[in-house]
């Protein structure tokens, strides 16, 4: 079976300050791919407790962020990415404290590049929770689905 790699320029991601490519990632990359965070001002859309495996995001991230030094030292570099917009993941990426990129794919380039499978929630297209682990943008594992989200980092 052939693995998966990200083709260049399919999934440049913006976040801030510019795009990742994530064809051009080196060494060993965790991407946890997550449907949406939410705001402390803004309510989640109606449903979403009753949507398999939509809660968890912000949890998820914290996770991720608690870990990110354990990752560091085994060598890993972390990247949330969902389908909300740039200044979106950069406002939560703020407020969470995360040591790293939140990314946006909102053309949802991995749905078409990867069939990444996403679910609709209040008319959005939103990405399944799932994370991927690249070494050298080779797709060397595939962890779905997530439960519960805020275990997946350890």
């Amino acid at each position: 079976m052939k693995a998966l790699r990200f083709s260049p320029g399919t999934t440049s991601t913006v976040r801030p300050g510019g795009t990742t490519d994530l064809a051009a990632l080196r060494g060993l990359q965790v991407i946890y791919v997550y449907p949406m965070t939410g705001r402390p001002d803004a309510p989640l859309p109606d449903g979403w407790d009753a949507i398999p495996g939509a809660r968890g995001c912000t949890p998820q991230s914290c996770a991720f962020r608690d870990h990110h030094a354990e990752l560091a030292t085994l060598g890993a570099g972390v990247f949330g990415l969902s389908s909300q917009r740039g200044d979106y993941q950069q406002e939560a990426a703020a407020r969470l404290h995360l040591p790293f990129p939140l990314l946006s794919d909102n053309g949802l380039q991995l749905k078409a590049a990867l069939h990444l499978p996403t679910f609709t929630a209040a008319g959005l297209e939103l990405y399944r929770r799932l994370t991927l682990i690249t070494d050298d943008a080779r797709i060397v594992k595939v962890f779905y689905p997530v439960f519960p989200p805020d275990q997946n980092a350890a």
